[in-house]
């Protein structure tokens, strides 16, 4: 029985331009990213915001997959829109503009329907937003959020409030160092598992990610895929935390194999992210490429251990 995922954060617009080209208010946000690269897997529920620009052609592309949208709220205004630029090997993001227009004021409202939902992720939103959802959740199977250096810095307190709430954290390396205070990679893992999270799941960007874990098992580490040509990184982040969350809300239960192979159906969804701009890619994968781009990992990684 496929177990559906409640995702709450952003909806936006981007506008992006890296050394293949330039885009203006192509679709974008977290919870977007993330819901099309877990639909592909289980069903999705999503709480957003969006603007009077956001058109029915754009929630199309959600509902298309079976996303439902009942959550997503309308507000009289523009949506969020995020201004950036990449260049040389395209590892970080310059940002040239942050316009929050609804969601400065986003307040998420949970509907009735989605009460029953047993997998809740918290994508990269206020932490107090991240709080106040969890709360009128209190019956969900697992818990997994995520967060960025702005919160940390700044919003510590109710960032640690959630931190004690969740089953995985997934967060970037430097995020990890920057939360526990520590370059060490592997003792700041240790900090940031005794605030609360059962597991860190750690990305890497083009060099995988790393999953650590609080009962003392050995960490695991799934590589990224080598890939000829990567288009846009926008959105490659919430794409591994979508295929990562949504194959774990696929199987009956939470295995130590099935957590491995989560990491690498991650790491397949990231990878097709970043080949268009926008979501362009993650709206027309079929999921025989999703198996053919897994058996590739199986292939480099020797992955056929995470199975035993």
């Amino acid at each position: 029985m496929f177990m559906a995922i409640l995702v709450v954060g952003s909806v936006a617009f981007d506008s992006i331009e890296t050394p293949h080209g330039k885009v203006d208010h192509c679709l974008g946000g977290a919870a977007t990213h993330f819901s099309l690269a877990a639909s592909y897997f289980t069903p999705v529920r999503v709480i957003a915001v969006v603007g009077k620009d956001f058109t029915a052609e754009n929630e199309a592309v959600l509902t298309r997959r079976g996303i439902d949208t009942q959550g997503l709220e309308r507000a009289d205004g523009l949506s969020f829109h995020w201004t950036g630029a990449y260049s040389g090997n395209m590892s970080e993001a310059k940002t040239l503009g942050t316009d929050l227009n609804v969601f400065e004021t986003f307040e998420p409202k949970i509907p009735d329907v989605y009460k029953d939902t047993e997998y809740l992720f918290l994508a990269n939103i206020d932490p107090a937003l991240q709080a106040r959802v969890r709360g009128q959740m209190p019956n969900v199977r697992m818990v997994c959020g995520d967060t960025m250096n702005y919160w940390i810095a700044d919003h510590r307190a109710n960032l640690e409030k959630v931190l004690r709430e969740l089953d995985v954290l997934l967060i970037n390396d430097g995020e990890v160092r920057m939360l526990a205070d520590e370059r060490n990679l592997v003792v700041a893992a240790k900090k940031v598992l005794a605030m609360g999270p059962k597991t860190l799941v750690v990305k890497h960007g083009e060099y995988g990610a790393t999953a650590f874990f609080s009962d003392g098992s050995h960490p695991f580490r799934a590589p990224a895929l080598p890939l000829a040509e990567v288009v846009d990184p926008t959105g490659a982040g919430d794409s591994f935390a979508g295929g990562f969350y949504g194959y774990i809300a696929s199987q009956p239960k939470l295995t130590p194999a099935v957590l491995r192979k989560a990491m690498f159906y991650g790491g397949v969804m990231g990878s097709f992210a970043v080949e268009r701009f926008g979501t362009e890619r993650l709206q027309n994968v079929s999921r025989e490429e999703i198996e053919q781009r897994f058996k590739l990992f199986q292939e480099i990684s020797h992955l056929d251990h995470a199975e035993e």
